[in-house]
């Protein structure tokens, strides 16, 4: 019964982050829009990447196409460039199905506003769902990413590489390339 309650929860919140990112993506023009998500990737990357708007099923709607292989979009508030692997990579996970056994790299350069280092499916930060915020990296996906040594802590310093959701089949690689953002302090 837990079970079902909790699928049941993570169903509505994914709903919920659904159509809140499609309201907010419709409030942006295409133009505006193509910007954001080309912000995720160098300069040389973004040249050439085709840039998608993701529906409320999964679905991809090309916005803008390319011919490097690369593909940007925005996910919720976050930024992302990925390799043709990578997407793979992030479709198995939206489908809670086996990723490819491929290596893959994806762009996130403008950072992430934050995710649970332990569960793939967490939508915000709990007292006990390890949540780190992680400034300007890339991702590095498939088996060889696991043999890279880096911490597997649940807490790791987001300023150097550690692996995210580790001992999940969706485990991967993050390596910082630039500072984070400082954000105010509260006084």
């Amino acid at each position: 019964m837990r079970v079902l309650m909790t699928a049941f929860i993570v169903a509505v919140m994914l709903f919920a982050f659904s159509a809140t990112a499609k309201a907010q993506q419709a409030k942006t023009s295409d133009l505006q829009y193509i910007a954001q998500a080309l912000s995720a990737a160098p300069a040389a990357v973004a040249k050439g990447a085709a840039v998608v708007r993701m529906g409320d099923d999964g679905s991809m709607t090309t916005v803008r196409a390319g011919n490097n292989g690369f593909t940007c979009m925005v996910m919720g508030t976050d930024r992302i460039c990925n390799d043709a692997n990578s997407m793979e990579f992030i479709h198995a996970l939206l489908k809670h199905a086996p990723p490819p056994n491929k290596v893959g790299v994806s762009y996130m350069l403008a950072g992430d506003k934050g995710a649970s280092n332990t569960d793939p499916y967490a939508t915000g930060k709990t007292a006990d769902n390890h949540w780190i915020v992680t400034g300007p990296h890339i991702m590095l996906f498939g088996p060889p990413a696991k043999t890279l040594g880096y911490t597997e802590a649940k807490d790791p310093d987001p300023t150097k590489p550690y692996m995210m959701w580790a001992g999940t089949p969706y485990e991967h690689a993050m390596i910082p390339v630039g500072p984070a953002k400082s954000t105010p302090k509260k006084q």
